[in-house]
């Protein structure tokens, strides 16, 4: 059958361990479509992968597969997940990875998985993502019903996401994830941004929210709403990670 199965991890790409998970898809089902979404989420940075994930996978048909492992609990007592969303699946560690997911759907149904048919003969102990993800993954692509790989999850583990402050004409936000080029996200939503805000990262004046990363001069550091819906910090043919640094960034927009 061929279904789209998504991949979106931390591994890198330097060592083999996406290229195990898909052997072990197309051992299963030789005609799943196999789509790498990233394998350079900053290691252990369960956050950027929630973020990320969420960004991507409404693009997608229905029915496609979301493998996303951001993992530094695998092996301990964190549960693998199914789930199902919207008419999306995702298949990854219980360790908050599907919040944004969770927050944005309107109907969810939970599994951990737990019938060891759909899991490679050997589970180790470090490597999930080959041992118990993929194949079930790959088990689903085959029309295989979500709720044969296990039990209904009760309270699936939820970030505690960073929320921002309106009160008056004042809107209080953070730089909560930051992707390749520098650009910073924020956690305020386009809605609380009125025409002729004006912004401010860390007290520096960035002025009022701009159309185009090219209305300002190169070099510049500029505020914009981006294609994720949130207000973004960015720097014109540049790296506001680079210019503003690393350290927690406070962001405030005054709407009045």
């Amino acid at each position: 059958m061929r279904r789209v199965i998504t991949l979106c991890t931390d591994f890198g790409l330097t060592d083999h361990y996406q290229g195990a998970m898909k052997g072990v898809i197309l051992g299963i089902n030789p005609d799943a479509v196999i789509v790498d979404i990233t394998h350079s989420i900053p290691e252990f940075d369960v956050l950027s992968g929630a973020i990320t994930l969420n960004n991507f996978y409404s693009y997608f048909p229905p029915g496609t597969i979301h493998v996303g492992v951001v993992d530094p609990g695998v092996g301990g007592e964190r549960k693998p997940l199914a789930l199902e969303a919207d008419g999306h699946y995702f298949i990854g560690p219980d360790n908050g990875l599907f919040s944004l997911v969770y927050k944005r759907s309107g109907k969810l149904n939970v599994r951990e998985i737990t019938n060891k048919e759909y899991m490679l003969p050997h589970v180790s102990s470090t490597f999930h993502g080959r041992d118990v993800f993929a194949p079930a993954a790959a088990h689903l692509s085959m029309g295989v019903d979500l709720n044969e790989l296990g039990d209904e999850a009760a309270s699936p583990l939820r970030l505690g996401l960073p929320v921002p402050e309106a009160e008056g004409g004042k809107v209080t936000g953070e730089v909560i994830h930051g992707d390749s080029f520098g650009n910073l996200l924020t956690n305020i939503p386009a809605e609380l941004v009125k025409r002729g805000s004006l912004v401010y990262v860390d007290g520096i004046s960035l002025g009022i929210p701009r159309e185009s990363y090219g209305s300002v001069k190169k070099g510049e550091l500029l505020s914009i709403i981006g294609s994720s819906g949130y207000l973004e910090i960015a720097v014109c043919q540049g790296s506001a990670l680079d210019t503003l640094g690393p350290d927690k960034k406070v962001v405030t927009v005054i709407t009045e």
